[in-house]
């Protein structure tokens, strides 16, 4: 690409005006994702191209999440994406909850199958198939395998990342000999995600138990990640069942214990998913486009000399050489040397989000040192140069932190607790966000407060003390849990 078209395309990315927040959220996040070259639309209804910076932020999540999974004791393996349409039927509760979804290949190779084949929608049941062949005693548990991959679901409302019809993921599946080592399996795997999320991608996030109805088809039990984003909707940002015997007993997955008894396995699904992309984008971004956390971002920093001659050119982009130089192994950087004002650089990699910008003009190389911009926050901070490296690796870890707390403070400034019906509709009306409630347990009355105010139960939260002296919101009867409720995505 030549200067002219550099500079084309510089100014034709500019012309992605990006909505304001307080404005159209919505728009906003379409903004966000073009301007900061994330994705893009595929000409199959609902599907995504994810391009090199949203791809490089998944290719972080994976490398950061597959040691946490293989640090746990978890393999890899690998699963077709064709699954015999029988697979499903043999556990109703799970086809049930799939099949409004389902997208089905009824022809291949030029004729009519024998049987239809579902296009991956999750892999429980072509996962277990295999189980089922590979378990026979006690010593072959547990397996412990996770799976990369991509899976497909029919949705008939889709947004890049938060909800597309194909999508990009990890799910994890395993078997053990008892209920408690599969419930601790569920809950460590939980914890695992809630590491990762507050660690790396600086989400808030709130952990719990799904009720009956929002749980998983075919679980026992469900466990969350649930947070807010920006425009106070919640996100659900990771699963963990535990699936008790149901797939086994569906499955025929039974083995010899060691009294010689043949018992069936219990079992765990897991799984995160690109979603997590959008909720880094919904939790950080700003009007001038989204903010990486430093942890999962594609680089770290960038260089921007500025020159007014060519001789400039060449001495300030040296001395940017040399400062990448000095940077540890691990801090990614770039230098953008392109013939272009630096008010265009500038505005470009804010748009994508790169942590820190540091700024090298001829001053700067006269008096040896160099200006750190900060993208959480747009401080400006002159180092001299023999504490480049130091500060560089000190200041992203202060934005790292920084994000972390920013999003912490807005959850718990928009959750709210009430104990009545009418502070309840009046919260989501004009507020939003978490609301805590007494909820009595009922599907019918957790039905009824959906229909009314399109706020469903996100969870019930692990930390929150027993709803038993308290009346449900909506029915009035006995509580009989503290439920987090919200408008959700």
């Amino acid at each position: 690409m030549n200067n002219k078209q550099e500079k084309k395309t510089t100014v034709e990315d500019a012309k992605i005006k990006i909505k304001k927040r307080s404005e159209n959220f919505s728009q906003w996040y379409l903004d966000v994702i073009a301007a900061g070259k994330l994705a893009d639309y595929s000409p199959v209804r609902g599907c995504m191209v994810i391009m090199p910076n949203g791809y490089s932020v998944w290719e972080n999540i994976q490398r950061v999440l597959d040691k946490m999974f293989k640090d746990t004791g978890h393999k890899n393996a690998y699963f077709p994406i064709f699954i015999p349409e029988s697979f499903l039927k043999k556990e109703a509760e799970h086809v049930k909850g799939f099949s409004p979804e389902l997208a089905v290949v009824n022809y291949a190779g030029g004729k009519k199958l024998e049987e239809k084949l579902v296009v991956r929608p999750t892999s429980e049941t072509i996962i277990y198939d295999s189980y089922a062949k590979w378990i026979q005693s006690w010593r072959d548990l547990p397996v412990l395998i996770n799976q990369w991959g991509n899976v497909v679901r029919w949705e008939m409302k889709t947004k890049p990342f938060l909800r597309t019809t194909e999508f990009l993921w990890q799910e994890g599946h395993t078997a053990h000999a008892t209920y408690e080592e599969a419930e601790k399996e569920a809950l460590q795997m939980l914890n695992v995600y809630q590491k990762f999320v507050e660690e790396y991608l600086a989400l808030s996030v709130v952990i719990g138990r799904k009720s009956e109805s929002e749980k998983f088809a075919g679980a026992l039990d469900t466990y969350t990640l649930e947070s807010l984003m920006q425009d106070k909707k919640a996100l659900q940002c990771g699963t963990s069942h535990n699936l008790g015997q149901n797939f086994a007993k569906a499955f025929d997955i039974s083995f010899l214990d060691q009294e010689g008894n043949e018992e069936y396995v219990w079992q765990t699904s897991w799984g995160v998913s690109t979603r997590l992309i959008g909720a880094l984008i919904m939790t950080h971004g700003d009007d001038k486009g989204v903010v990486m956390p430093p942890r999962i971002s594609p680089l770290h920093l960038v260089f921007v000399p500025i020159w007014k001659n060519k001789e400039e050119k060449k001495k300030n982009t040296k001395e940017a050489q040399r400062l990448a130089e000095s940077l540890p192994e691990e801090v990614r950087s770039h230098i953008d040397d392109r013939d272009i004002r630096p008010g265009w650089r500038y505005y470009e990699w804010e748009r994508r989000g790169t942590p820190l910008r540091i700024e090298i003009g001829p001053n700067d190389v006269e008096k040896n040192q160099s200006v750190l911009v900060r993208r959480d926050t747009g401080e400006k901070i002159t180092v001299p140069n023999k504490d480049f490296s130091r500060k560089v690796v000190q200041m992203l870890e202060i934005i790292q932190k920084n994000l972390f707390e920013r999003a912490k403070k807005m959850q718990e400034e928009n959750t709210h607790t009430v104990e009545t019906w009418e502070d309840f509709c009046e919260l989501i009306r004009t507020k939003g966000g978490f609301i805590k409630a007494p909820w009595c347990g009922l599907d019918d009355c957790e039905a009824k407060i959906k229909e009314e105010t399109k706020a469903t139960i996100r969870c019930i939260p692990f930390d929150e003390s027993s709803a038993k002296k308290s009346c449900c919101i909506y029915c009035g009867k006995q509580a009989r849990d503290v439920a987090l409720f919200a408008q959700a995505y």
